[in-house]
C-alpha cells in the first residue's frame, strides 16, 4: 500500500485530521451564543458587585470618620496640604 492509501483508511485517521471528526450539529453555534450571553450576564453581575462593594466601602469610611474624628481631621489636613503643594 502507498502512503496516501494509508491516510485515507478510516482506521488510521489522526485526531488532528479535520475529516476524522463526526458530523457537526448546531450545538457549536448554540454554545457560542450561550458563551456570549454568559459573558454579558457575568459582566453585568460584576458591575453590580462592584457598585455594591464601592457603596459599602464608602459607608465604612464614613463610619470610621465618625468613630475616629481626630484621625479623620488629620487625614483631611494632610489631603489639603497635598492639594496645596500639587503643581498642575
Amino acid at each position: 500500500m502507498a502512503d496516501g492509501e494509508l491516510r485515507r483508511d478510516p482506521a488510521s485517521r489522526d485526531r488532528r485530521d479535520p475529516d476524522s471528526r463526526g458530523p457537526r450539529d448546531g450545538r457549536d453555534a448554540e454554545g457560542a451564543a450561550d458563551d456570549v450571553e454568559d459573558a454579558q450576564e457575568s459582566d453585568a453581575a460584576r458591575r453590580r458587585r462592584r457598585v455594591q462593594f464601592l457603596r459599602e466601602l464608602h459607608e465604612a469610611k464614613q463610619l470610621r470618620d465618625r468613630v475616629q474624628p481626630r484621625r479623620a481631621r488629620a487625614a483631611r489636613m494632610r489631603q489639603q496640604m497635598r492639594m496645596r503643594t500639587f503643581r498642575w
